[in-house]
């Protein structure tokens, strides 16, 4: 099950209350080198280039449907490329990522390589999903190791490798970081029912898992999942706090 542009849009709107916090967080400044990794459909990295004038802004991302998607916003200072975050290098003034950093492992080693492609005086500003504790996405982690889904998957579950705030703080100040800014905030998601989580989740949380899983199996884990919503959710409008870390860091 590959990424679905649509699918993830869908609450777009939503995903893009942390841009604004991010935004903030960055020193406006002109013609500066700038990478946004794990671009997706664009929307933001487009933004971004409108924010710093006469600037070469570079949208990167792994998925070609995202790209496809992204592919009209190209403009003079705007490009896109297929590409993968784990192979990125480059010298940057800015390098900028927006709810993707969470899909890759160890970021004990990620986030000190990513503030080394930040020029001197430049800046390393990301947003990483950090809701994997809420009771929505333990749940899918429960139904993996459930029949049939646990013996489809050969015991397969993903775990989280997102850290604490404190410890992207140590990383980043032991790899010369300076005016540091290392939050975490809990966006207010008012949605209809629960049924809706899963519609949330379905356009992200769930590809890896739809990806390993039989196709025959897809609906019937969705099935299973939103009953199980239901049950930690039987109310309605449902809240659904969504966590996210907000990173700013000058190299030295």
């Amino acid at each position: 099950m590959p990424w679905d542009p649509d699918r993830y849009g869908r609450f777009q709107k939503e995903r893009l209350e942390a841009f604004e916090d991010l935004r903030r967080l960055i020193r406006v400044r002109d013609e500066r080198r700038v990478v946004d990794l794990g671009c997706g459909t664009g929307e933001i990295t487009s933004q971004l280039a409108a924010e710093l004038p006469r600037s070469d802004v570079l949208g990167i991302d792994s998925s070609q449907r995202m790209l496809a998607r992204a592919a009209w916003l190209a403009r003079p200072g705007l490009r896109f490329e297929l590409g993968a975050i784990e192979t990125a290098g480059g010298e940057w003034d800015l390098v900028f990522s927006n709810a993707a950093l969470h899909w890759l492992e160890d970021h004990e080693a990620l986030l000190p390589r990513l503030l080394r492609m930040v020029r001197p005086g430049g800046q390393l500003v990301c947003q990483i999903p950090s809701n994997h504790a809420h009771p929505a996405h333990v749940a899918i982690v429960e139904l993996a190791g459930e029949e049939p889904f646990r013996a489809a998957l050969g015991a397969w579950a993903r775990r989280s490798p997102v850290l604490g705030i404190d410890r992207y703080a140590e990383l980043l100040h032991a790899a010369g970081a300076l005016e540091l800014t290392v939050l975490e905030k809990i966006y207010p998601h008012v949605l209809p029912t629960a049924a809706e989580i899963a519609e949330w989740t379905g356009g992200s949380t769930l590809v890896p898992y739809f990806e390993r899983l039989p196709v025959e199996l897809h609906q019937h884990f969705l099935e299973r999942y939103r009953a199980r919503l239901a049950e930690l959710f039987p109310g309605s409008p449902v809240f659904y706090g969504f966590r996210r870390i907000l990173i700013a860091a000058t190299r030295r």
